[in-house]
């Protein structure tokens, strides 16, 4: 039987949280077999969601600065508590009469480092409690805003009242806060009303398969990665058999020429064992895959 280590790109349905994926990813692959996933998606969204088996959950870690793309509808002209269409209606407005040159200018206000205030309705923590424990208490909840990197906002379509709209960003983006700056910069209010992720980190929309069609192991198998896939901006470091044994056990090896700060080392049959970090002439090991 395969050994199960490494990624499963699933294009999450709507309607499932990341845990009920993972969940229906362990019946498949058996209670022995770590699985965890990497960035959670909303119930209400679709697309990538990397799942990772075995010892590839060690390097879940990597991807959280990753960066991630979506593809969202902003719903212009309603405002609700969510921030999305699973939340009750604040307020609405009419739409006003715009071009595409107006909104393309707008979304332009977006991009860069900004300042972005979180949704009521979202997982971090006031006080040790999650916001939207408080919210959905009818506590009011007001987040401090943070600072988020968008690198990319284009405008794909606009059919009145809503935006298509492809976002590439780094970490701590909500695109629900997105929409709701989008309604209000263009004088309207708006929510999200749908939103599907097209990549995170090196895991794209195009290796993904759809959960429904996981129907057993073997099928599970023929979309499993390798767990380097997920370490592919790293340079390789390919050892010899005396150095891949110190790699192993922890012992720092030497560095050569190269001016990388990281490595990903593997053995001489192909087999990542470990992530380095230099140390001055030296390769540290801060991460061994011992036997896995």
């Amino acid at each position: 039987m395969a050994e199960l280590v490494g990624f499963v790109v699933i294009d999450k349905p709507a309607g499932l949280t990341s845990h009920d994926v993972v969940a229906r990813v362990r019946r498949l692959v058996g209670r022995a077999v770590k699985v965890g996933h990497a960035g959670t998606l909303d119930p209400a969204a679709t697309g990538v969601l990397p799942v990772a088996l075995g010892s590839a959950t060690r390097l879940i870690d990597q991807l959280v600065d990753a960066r991630k793309g979506y593809v969202g509808v902003v719903r212009l002209g309603m405002q609700t508590t969510t921030d999305d269409a699973e939340g009750e209606p604040l307020a609405t407005q009419p739409v006003p009469v715009l071009t595409e040159a107006e909104i393309v200018a707008v979304l332009d206000r977006f991009q860069g480092e900004i300042l972005q205030q979180p949704p009521a309705f979202s997982a971090l923590h006031i006080d040790g409690q999650r916001a939207y424990a408080l919210a959905r208490a009818g506590n009011e909840v007001t987040l401090a805003p943070r600072l988020v990197q968008i690198d990319r906002l284009e405008l794909l379509a606009w059919t009145p009242p809503d935006l298509t709209i492809a976002v590439a960003c780094g970490k701590g983006v909500y695109i629900r806060a997105l929409a709701r700056d989008i309604g209000a910069a263009l004088g309207c209010g708006a929510h999200l009303a749908a939103l599907q992720r097209t990549f995170v980190g090196p895991f794209r929309l195009e290796q993904s398969v759809p959960l429904a069609a996981l129907t057993d192991r073997s099928v599970l198998l023929q979309h499993l990665l390798p767990p380097e896939t997920a370490l592919l901006d790293w340079p390789i470091l390919q050892l010899d058999d005396p150095d891949a044994r110190r790699v192993r056990h922890g012992m720092a090896i030497p560095a050569g020429a190269t001016a990388a700060d990281r490595a990903r080392a593997h053995d001489p049959s192909g087999k990542l064992i470990a992530l380095l970090q230099r140390d001055g002439a030296r390769w540290q090991p801060v991460k061994v895959f011992n036997g896995e």
